[in-house]
């Protein structure tokens, strides 16, 4: 356990905003998961929705620091990918 004063309020603050990033994290899996699905379903309205709202929560959890933005680089870059094959078939 921490013995100095200052060691303490980093371990608060520390806890305060793991829970705060998960919230983020945890909203840009499922909305890319909601997306991942989409694009299987093979509906192209629904799958580019939803992949416009994915790549959104995707920049707003890097822009916070929650994820890295490679990180949030390699999914869009993925969902993309996904998106432009279920283009390409219809």
């Amino acid at each position: 356990m921490a013995n100095h004063k200052s060691a303490l309020k980093r371990i608060r603050q520390n806890e305060k905003r793991r829970l705060h990033n998960r919230v983020y994290r945890n909203r840009a899996r499922t909305l890319v998961k909601a997306a991942r699905t989409a694009i299987g379903d093979g509906e192209l309205d629904a799958a580019k929705a939803a992949t416009r709202t994915a790549i959104r929560d995707l920049d707003m959890a890097a822009s916070r620091g929650t994820i890295h933005p490679r990180n949030a680089a390699r999914r869009k870059s993925r969902l993309m990918k996904q998106l432009a094959a279920l283009e390409a078939q219809q």
